[in-house]
């Protein structure tokens, strides 16, 4: 294959002058996940990747013949898009010939209707790569890509992407619009047979309407319906959204007894698990955040000190918008168990020296309930990290690098 001889040659080149893929990497701008999958043939690459390696790697326009003789083999009808390079999803849309009068337009909304009309197909698996590892602004252009690529989802892929799509969304601060694909989520999810799906996404989705602020009550409701079509990892998700919605909801004797119930069924979980995709069973970090998360709630700040600190020690090094919500959790059960001066120290420094690439809209929720908690114990020490919260860079990173807002 042609894509995947530029992929060798790519790698080759690297290991020539002995740099790491995460080296590369940053040199050029891309994710070290990415470049991986370019060179072993998963993705085509771009030409303007293509241009940059040379330049770092010292081969002349080595690599960009290459790709250019690639492209040029290469049916344009069938030669796919660049996911991470601004303009290529809109490129890819024009391509794309479609009923939708908004495809040419607006490919998310072109790839929303087709998700929400059609779950047939085999029962693939997204390509959707360590998703933890790339930031939301760079992530969504994948996501549309691998949506309008794949003229037929099964129902189970169409749910996943949906979700994944959902959330990335929201991170970006669309929480109205991210809706929409919670609704597609969860048409695919019930077009299954799986009711482990159909309760993962309604459990995801009540955990997400928390940083949304959508009513508790119906929040309540998705999560109770999660609960009752629980199976397999799906019970840990469907017992976790219950318990931090009921914790919202300051019912605390139903929220305790919840939370026990959380940490009963969580013990089962293999303690070195990772989940893989937005539907699979959730690895023991993401339980352990949740808990820490409840207690913050129901104003146990030394136990959920002891719960975020182990999530943060089982989360992945280089899945740094996880680790940065879960650091600003235990900043809020810092100030909930008095330790105020130490938990604002945290909290600021999470949003100082986290990337502006992984700042969210999550993120940001989180540091909103560190606030608040810090104005009911020491409001004189709010101020800085008000002060920062105002900033809030994700909503300038809706656009993907240079590229066009109009995919959003």
């Amino acid at each position: 294959m042609a894509e995947a001889t530029f992929g060798a040659q790519l790698r080759e080149c690297r290991q020539a002058v002995g740099l790491s893929l995460r080296q590369l990497a940053t040199r050029v701008g891309y994710d070290h996940s990415y470049l991986s999958q370019v060179e072993r043939g998963q993705r085509p690459g771009s030409a303007e990747l293509a241009r940059l390696c040379d330049r770092e790697l010292g081969t002349g326009n080595e690599l960009t013949g290459t790709f250019e003789q690639r492209r040029r083999s290469t049916p344009a009808a069938l030669a796919p898009a660049d996911p991470l390079e601004p303009a290529e999803p809109l490129a890819a849309a024009d391509r794309v010939q479609s009923a939708d009068p908004l495809a040419a337009a607006d490919p998310l909304s072109a790839a929303w209707h087709g998700l929400v009309t059609a779950f047939g197909g085999t029962d693939t698996t997204a390509a959707l790569g360590d998703f933890r590892s790339v930031p939301p602004a760079r992530l969504l252009p994948e996501l549309i890509t691998d949506l309008r690529m794949a003229p037929a989802q099964s129902a189970v892929v169409a749910a996943q992407l949906s979700v994944l799509t959902a959330q990335t969304l929201t991170s970006l601060g669309q929480p109205s619009t991210a809706r929409r694909w919670w609704q597609a989520a969860r048409t695919a999810a019930d077009s299954s047979a799986d009711t482990s799906v159909q309760s993962s996404v309604r459990a995801r989705e009540a955990i997400s309407g928390l940083a949304e602020r959508r009513p508790l009550t119906q929040l309540l409701e998705t999560a109770d319906e999660a609960l009752a079509v629980a199976s397999g990892g799906a019970v840990v998700q469907a017992h976790a959204a219950r318990a931090w919605v009921l914790a919202e909801l300051r019912h605390h004797g139903q929220a305790h007894r919840a939370l026990q119930e959380l940490i009963g069924v969580a013990d089962e979980l293999p303690s070195a698990s990772t989940s893989s995709g937005p539907l699979s069973d959730w690895a023991p970090y993401e339980v352990h955040g949740v808990e820490g998360r409840v207690c913050a709630s129901l104003g146990y700040g030394a136990a959920g000190c002891v719960l975020l600190a182990r999530a943060i020690e089982l989360c992945p090094e280089d899945w740094l918008g996880e680790r940065a919500r879960l650091q600003m959790g235990l900043a809020e059960c810092l100030v909930v168990d008095g330790e105020v001066a130490a938990g604002v120290a945290l909290a600021l420094r999470v949003l100082v020296e986290l990337p502006d690439e992984w700042h969210t809209y999550y993120l940001y929720d989180d540091a909103a309930r560190v606030l608040n908690a810090v104005r009911t114990r020491q409001p004189g020490m709010a101020a800085t990290l008000q002060e920062l919260l105002g900033r809030r860079p994700y909503l300038d990173s809706r656009s993907v690098g240079t590229g066009s807002s109009s995919l959003l």
